[in-house]
């Protein structure tokens, strides 16, 4: 996927201790290098798609993250030479959320080269955006219909407004999110639908998983709360919509925890643990990322998450193989499957993972 970065980081892994001479999760050293290892895996096993697609930008988000853990040069100047690749773009459409989610890395490099070139054409795709209503609203009527859309678009257009002084995008990005909210969250089980095709009606009819229960997908809560927790990062302390996402976020961090499983990990279906056997890591690394940044930021609880976030970090690392293969991911889909086992892998997985790591080692009370 990345020549240069994945050979640059096997020089620098060259003189690292291996992951596998490391059995302690909280030893800071062991997840740095645990880090390395796992982003050169990725980094040497191509998903085939362009770079600047939403499973490759979700994995760039925690490439990033690793810089930010490790100050390692090298891996930032491969990830400005990506951008030079990609010439910077987004994605081609201009209204669908996934193509905004590579925002969120060209934003994080602005911060420490400032060059209007790695900028410009998100913002201009985002002011058409908000000028010029496309497909998915023809097709869905809103633009941000299903819950993955409220990691990948709300955490750029923050950044992008702050960056560009330009609030009108931060006000139409919490428009399109209540929107995505007022539809899809169910008020009862703090958690998402993954889209509308999951809703029940007023009777109580609807899909339904095997034990009766309602479907909410734990990728897909893991994409809204770490979403969530990084829209709040971005956005000024002092907006006045902030405080909804705040309790947005506290509620689904109450929820999420009565879910999680005794080995530390959530499962596939969130209502219906017992019908998918084995911990599915993109759902539990997104969420893992989420509830210890909330801690970091003492937004929730620290006693009470605590033990939480230990247990799914655990769980997480029993999840990455010998060769550091992030596996037990599902593949990409609008729903909870069984399609998947230890080997299975994709990208975006590996960037909840390495994004869960970055927030692990400022948690004091874990790392030792």
């Amino acid at each position: 996927m990345q020549p240069r970065l994945f050979l640059l980081l096997l020089l620098l892994l060259g003189s690292i201790v291996s992951i596998g001479q490391y059995s302690n999760n909280t030893d800071p050293v062991a997840i740095k290098t645990r880090m390395f290892n796992v982003a050169l895996w990725q980094l040497q096993h191509s998903n085939g798609k362009p770079l600047n697609t939403w499973t490759n930008a979700a994995f760039y988000t925690g490439v990033f993250a690793t810089y930010q853990s490790t100050k390692n040069i090298e891996i930032l100047d491969s990830l400005f030479a990506m951008g030079e690749r990609t010439k910077w773009l987004p994605g081609r459409r201009y209204d669908h959320a996934d193509d905004y989610a590579i925002g969120q890395l060209y934003l994080d490099l602005f911060q420490i080269k400032q060059d209007d070139k790695m900028l410009q054409p998100t913002y201009d795709s985002l002011k058409k955006m908000q000028l010029t209503p496309g497909n998915e609203i023809k097709k869905h009527g809103i633009n941000w219909w299903w819950c993955d859309a409220l990691f990948m678009a709300p955490p750029t257009m923050a950044k992008m407004a702050k960056v560009k002084q330009d609030e009108s995008l931060l006000i139409l990005s919490d428009t399109l999110f209540r929107q995505a909210y007022q539809l899809l969250y169910h008020q009862d089980d703090h958690l998402f639908a993954r889209d509308a095709v999951y809703l029940w009606s007023s009777e109580g009819e609807g899909r339904k998983e095997s034990n009766g229960k309602r479907i909410f997908w734990s990728r897909g809560n893991g994409w809204v709360l770490a979403g969530l927790a990084r829209y709040l990062d971005a956005m000024p302390k002092n907006y006045a919509g902030r405080q909804f996402y705040l309790n947005l976020y506290q509620s689904i961090c109450l929820r999420i925890i009565e879910l999680q499983q005794p080995d530390g990990l959530w499962r596939t279906s969130l209502l219906d643990p017992e019908a998918y056997l084995g911990g599915e890591a993109s759902g539990t690394g997104f969420i893992c990322y989420a509830l210890a940044w909330g801690v970091n930021q003492k937004i929730i609880d620290r006693k009470t998450f605590l033990p939480m976030i230990k247990k799914a970090w655990d769980g997480l690392n029993l999840m990455v193989t010998p060769e550091n293969k992030v596996g037990w991911v599902q593949p990409i889909g609008a729903d909870p499957r069984k399609n998947f086992n230890s080997e299975s892998w994709e990208s975006f997985g590996t960037g909840a993972y390495l994004l869960a790591a970055s927030e692990i080692l400022k948690i004091k009370q874990i790392v030792k």
